[in-house]
């Protein structure tokens, strides 16, 4: 039977390999990414909510016009 110990041990190894291996933003890279998910979060999240609103409307509309 396989040790369980041994293939974590190695899993842990690889890992930290991988890790150095890849490219790590600076801070200043990491801050304007940042602010570029927020404000485009928030566009995104404006345009559905105005979708979403006009939607409601229009389905009220239609709906009260047929009671």
């Amino acid at each position: 039977m396989k040790n369980p110990f041994t293939s974590i041990r190695l899993f842990y190894k690889e890992t930290l390999t991988e890790l150095k291996k890849a490219s790590w933003p600076s801070k200043i890279e990491l801050r304007d990414s940042t602010f570029v998910v927020l404000i485009a979060t928030v566009i995104l999240g404006s345009y559905v909510a105005l979708i979403d609103f006009s939607l409601m409307n229009g389905v009220e509309l239609l709906t009260s016009w047929v009671r």
